[in-house]
This record gives C-alpha cells, structure tokens and sequence, in this order.
C-alpha cells in the first residue's frame, strides 16, 4: 500500500501460518490491570506545549519475550477532565508514519470536552523516527535525478530493476536481525506492550490510512482489549499488498483527472483551457518536456510526478500545484516547478527512514511475486488506462520483487466479538479506495460506516468537515454510533463532501509559489499523514 511523505512495509525467516485465532489472554493478563509503568516528561513544542513524551521496552520477537528488547517512542497530551475514558493511541499510516506529533493534532483538533476525557497517546512503531532502532537502508534513494518510471526502453527498466534490487539488497546487509519482526502483526503486539505499560485494561484507537489496517489487525489480536476503534480511510484487508497497489493507480489517475478539472474550471486563473481532456494533455506535455530537460536540471518525468502526486491525497494542495503547472507551461518558468517539488515532491529524498521501513512492513506482511514478467505486465496493463501513476507506484514497491526475507501470509481480519467500530471513508479516495471501506464495514461485524459523498481526500475526519466529525464526536463521547435505515447496503450515514478549494489571491504571483496550508483543516493533517498509505 503506497504511502509518502515520510512513510512505508517488511521481512522474515521462515514462511508464518495464516492468523485465524485469537490468543488466549492468561489469568494474570486478565486479572487487575498492572500499574502504569511510564515515566513521561515535557517534550512541548510551540505548536503543543502540553506534549509529554516517554519510551517503552517491547522484543524484538513476540515469540520470545525474554530475548532482545527494542525501544518504542511515546508522546501523550495527558486528559484534563475529573473522569479519563483512558488511552486513545493515534497513527496516521504508513507504514513508517511517525505518530509522535498526532497526538497533539489529535487532541488539539477534536473538541475541547472531548479531548479532555483521553489521554491522547502518539508512538513511533518499531523502526520509525525516533523509536530505536530506526531503520535507514539507502540514505538519499530519492535523491534526483531518477531515471524515467515509465520504461520506454530495456535499459531504463533494467536501470529501475537494478536500483530496487539493490535497495532490497542493502537492508538485507544492513539490518539482518530486524527485517524478519518488521510487520502488522508485530507492531499490533506492540500496541498491547505500550497499553499494559500504561496500565489500561483496554486502549481506544484512532488510526488513518495504514494505521486502519494497524488497528483491524490488532482488533483481531486482542478484541477484548478494544474499547472504541475509530478507522478513517481503510486499506483493503483482502488485498494486502499487491493488488491493493494496483487499485491506488487507477484510484490516482482519477483523482489527477479531477485535479484536470478543477484547473479547467478555473481557466480565467491558469490560462491553461476549459477542457478537461486538453489540460491533462498539457500537463503530460510538461512530463515529456522535464523528461528531455530536467527542470533546473532537479525535476525529471519521475520528479514531477512525485511532486503531484499529493495532490491526490489531498485538493487543498491543488491551488499551488496549478499555479506551477501554469507558470511552466504559460511562462516557461522552470523555478517554479523547483519550488513546487521541493514543498511536495521531495518527501521521498527526506524520508529515507518512512520508507525504509515502508518497505520493509508491506514487502514482510504478505508474498509479492517474484516474478518481473508479472510485474511487467500487470503495470503496463495498468498504465494503458491509468498512467499518471502505474510505473511510479511499480518502482516504489519493487523491492519486495526481490527482497531477503520470506513473506508472511496476511492476517484475515474478521471479527464478531468488539464493541462498535466507527468506519470513515471518502468515495473517490485515491490512497485507500473507497471498496476498502466496505469490505472492513463487512469484515467487522456491527461496524458502522460514515461516508463522504464525493470526497477525494485521503483521511477526512478533522480536516474541517463538521457532519464527519460530529460523528467522530459523539462515538468518542459516549460510544454511539449511526446505524443505517436500509436505504444504503453499504454506508450508516451519509455527509456531504468538503467543498473544492478555491484558486489562490490574484495579487499571489505564480512564480513564487506560496507554501501549502499547515495551520488550519486538512493542511494540518496531511502534514502528518504519511502519502502513500
């Protein structure tokens, strides 16, 4: 499942059965729950001064507890009510997502009676961020310039198998004793290590994007431990991980569309045409263009690709995309795509840790093929029809074609036996499409399902659309949950979708693009949310 800015996947010995139980909690565990075993201390920043932060001792193998220990990272935004409704462990995806600052988003963005019942909880998973040790297997991989995603010839695809041959090969040299216990099931497990050293006899959770598939897993693992489970933008559990890739590149080509639209719609601003058809023709034209010429010798075909694809995860970035778009096509300013990539685009060079360990998560958690011809066929299949995004996506996973450790098999997430689970999906989502959604609603038995009727973003709740986080509100409050009448066979409730954003301030000169929104609705989240998953 792709996921960037700052992100994503992982490995083992010996092939692991399918998880179809669940574990049998012994009498201590289900005896009074321990005494919190935390030690936190201030770790403020300007944004969330009221930060606490501390650290959690887990092993490295569940299946041998007494054996070597790895370090987790915590931060925490500790309840201020009389009465706490305990700990709400937050992530926002992957996987290689760091959690630590979501929990100041977390509690700062929920209402301020609601956040006050919870000690909110962010962490680091095994490998991420500051948790140790954290995991880097090719500092600066996406550096540019990278060679051409779509292969035109042999000896481009060679160059792009080469290089994620050899990504997978140095986490292997690099990290032999980590890359088998880098997966789902293990960092679930290590949710409930983090709740007995809180002392909770059961956590509530809040997780987007991969941090749903995180928490289904762990629900699975440990439903008597689950108190409230909110799951905002949901993997597809039947598709771990391959196919699920598959359906983000057309999910993203539809989304790219959209953005063809907008930029169409409003023409008056870029100068770029009222059609649709014809803008998206011009945009593939830049891609040509930067694929022959480079802009400022930085922004390749590969580049500037990466530069809009958040633009799928999130519209509110669509007004600084156009604007660079316009300035290159319209003024032939080469600077403005520099800028462009460098505020969306260059994730990937920073984030060598989120998708070392992106990498090493999805390609452990299930078998890819290790076939190329599959690979080969199934992108270009793809990309006939969707090509904003096929061969990118292709690239970025290809690592698991040939990585050194064997493949578990995907946990079956199911259940009958949790309290209601809160489900939240966008319908054009391009990250975690829309049938995802469904298919947990499905999966988890007395669910409910909160939709967003046309909604593209990716993570949709606190981000500023106030029928979505009603609902939100009123389940962490009091454990309520909308129940459908009939008239859907898929969705409880239905809200109308946040509206499009608008083209920035005329007096806003193109070229120099302003920086994305950060401080108020979406902006704020998807600076947390890891693209790509």
């Amino acid at each position: 499942m792709t996921n960037r800015s700052g992100i994503l996947f992982a490995v083992g010995a010996t092939v692991a059965g399918l998880v179809t139980g669940v574990p049998s909690p012994s009498a201590a565990d289900e005896a009074a729950p321990r005494a919190a075993q935390l030690t936190w201390t201030d770790c403020g920043t300007k944004s969330y001064p009221k930060m606490q932060c501390s650290t959690v001792r887990t092993p490295l193998n569940h299946d041998d507890p007494s054996g070597r220990n790895i370090t987790l990272a915590l931060s925490r935004i500790p309840h201020t009510a009389k009465t706490s409704q305990g700990p709400l462990l937050v992530n926002p995806g992957g996987p290689g997502g760091s959690g630590l600052t979501m929990a100041g988003f977390v509690a700062a963005s929920l209402p301020k009676k609601t956040a006050a019942q919870y000690d909110v909880i962010g962490f680091d998973p095994r490998g991420v961020g500051k948790s140790s040790p954290a995991l880097n297997c090719v500092p600066k991989y996406f550096e540019p310039l990278r060679p051409d995603s779509v292969p035109l010839n042999l000896q481009v695809e060679q160059t792009n198998r080469d290089r994620a041959k050899s990504f997978a090969d140095a986490c292997g040299a690099k990290y032999p004793d980590l890359l088998p216990y880098m997966d789902t099931v293990s960092a679930a497990k290590d949710l409930d290590v983090i709740r007995q050293a809180i002392g909770s006899p059961q956590i509530n959770y809040f997780g987007y994007s991969y941090g749903t598939y995180l928490g289904a897993v762990y629900a699975k693992l440990f439903p008597q431990r689950v108190r409230r489970l909110v799951l905002d933008s949901n993997v597809d559990p039947d598709g771990v991980w391959y196919d699920d890739n598959i359906g983000q590149d057309y999910a993203f080509d539809a989304r790219q569309k959209a953005f063809a639209a907008w930029v169409a719609k409003h023409s008056s601003a870029y100068g770029l045409g009222s059609d649709p058809a014809k803008v998206e023709a011009a945009w593939y034209r830049m891609r040509e263009a930067v694929r022959k010429e480079p802009a400022g010798k930085k922004v390749g075909a590969s580049e500037l690709e990466d530069t809009f694809l958040p633009g799928g995860y999130y519209n509110g970035y669509w007004p600084y995309l156009a604007d660079a778009f316009a300035s290159y096509v319209n003024d032939k300013d080469q600077d403005a795509l520099v800028r462009a990539y460098e505020k969306f685009g260059a994730v990937d060079a920073k984030g060598d840790n989120g998708y070392s360990v992106y990498s090493a998560v999805q390609c452990r958690d299930a078998e890819w093929t290790l076939d190329w011809n599959t690979w080969r066929n199934d992108t270009w299949k793809v990309h006939d029809k969707a090509p904003f995004f096929a061969w990118n996506n292709a690239w970025y996973n290809a690592p698991c074609a040939s990585w050194p450790v064997e493949p578990l098999n995907p946990v079956r997430v199911s259940n009958n036996a949790l309290p209601p689970v809160l489900l939240f999906q966008a319908t054009e989502d391009a990250a975690t499409p829309y049938e995802g959604g469904v298919t947990l609603h499905r999966r988890l038995h007395g669910s409910s399902l909160v939709v967003e009727q046309g909604g593209g973003n990716h993570g949709i709740t606190l981000s500023g659309n106030t029928c979505l986080d009603g609902y939100l509100a009123d389940y962490l409050d009091k454990g309520t949950v909308p129940r459908g009448d009939g008239s859907s066979s898929d969705a409880d409730a239905v809200c109308p979708k946040s509206p499009d954003p608008e083209p920035l301030a005329a007096e806003a000169s193109r070229k120099s693009l302003r920086p994305a929104p950060t401080d108020a609705g979406g902006g704020a989240l998807h600076g947390l949310l890891g693209f790509r998953g």
